[in-house]
């Protein structure tokens, strides 16, 4: 079984290798040939039996070739996972709004073509809070990202930009975020991130933690029900939640393309990853 695991352009700037080797190690131990191919360059893609994007990182900078990618991926059938139309839903997190819709808990989201300050007073608002989060609909860990109280401007570099705008949520900076990772649609293991003092980001790059954790209670309803949404069965699949400040447990995102899958010194994790990636492959 030869896998080809999607890495970063070259250019991209920064190490992959964290990533990488132990998700690739996981499916050597299994039996697999895994090689690293830039998403950049599919020329060579006809010869693997499966496609993993897993680290295909830099795709939010570069959407347009991305999407062409997927376009390709689709028509010629190239064996991915997660399937091509399921990565390009994901692509896009307005893709919440769609879950909230269809009955998913999910974190309050509007969605705003250009972002201004008339279009920031008006979210205050309709979300009923003081404290907002802004990103973009495209990004990749917390690029783009910001807090903004009453009076803040816009930042300059996402003015007039398409943007998504959320409630800030205090339960981020003492209980943060619960990460659910299934693989072949069923539970894997979780992990639970928290942003360092002063910050809401829970990044590792921007100061967070991330520890092994029991799925709070209600978890599995929230996340089975966000999958059940999806637009395609997935291989593997991470799926992020916070508190509400009601109390209740709220989708954040789901994660698709190339989420951290926390497999480092998960024995059974990474089994469970590379059955499911290993199935798919057969069946592909």
């Amino acid at each position: 079984m030869r896998i080809a695991m999607l890495v970063p352009a070259p250019d991209y700037g920064w190490p992959f290798d964290w990533a990488f080797d132990n998700q690739a190690r996981a499916l050597r131990d299994a039996g697999a040939e895994v090689v690293a191919m830039p998403w950049t360059d599919v020329a060579r893609l006809d010869a693997v039996d499966l496609v993993l994007p897993l680290v295909a990182w830099g795709y939010h900078l570069r959407l347009p070739k991305w999407l062409a990618f997927l376009d390709r991926a689709e028509a010629s059938g190239m064996p991915l996972a997660n399937a091509a139309a399921l990565l390009r839903w994901n692509s896009d997190k307005v893709y919440l709004t769609e879950l909230a819709e269809k009955g998913v808990p999910t974190v309050p989201t509007l969605a705003v073509d250009h972002l201004n300050e008339a279009a920031l007073a008006a979210a205050h608002g309709v979300l009923g809070t003081d404290q907002l989060v802004i990103k973009p609909p495209v990004s990749a860990g917390a690029w783009g990202t910001f807090r903004l109280g009453p009076g803040d401007p816009v930042p300059g570099e996402v003015h007039g930009e398409r943007m998504l705008i959320q409630p800030w949520l205090r339960s981020v900076q003492d209980e943060g975020e619960y990460s659910l990772l299934y693989f072949g649609g069923r539970y894997s293991h979780c992990v639970a991130k928290r942003p360092r003092i002063g910050d809401f980001r829970v990044q590792p790059d921007h100061g967070g933690s991330t520890e092994a954790s029991a799925p709070p209670d209600g978890a599995f309803a929230v996340a089975e029900a966000a999958l059940g949404v999806a637009p395609a069965a997935t291989t593997y699949a991470r799926i992020d939640l916070i508190r509400g400040d009601d109390g209740r447990l709220l989708l954040m995102e789901m994660e698709l393309i190339e989420p951290a899958l926390f497999l480092e010194g998960n024995a059974p994790a990474e089994q469970r990853f590379a059955e499911a990636v290993l199935a798919t492959a057969s069946a592909a």
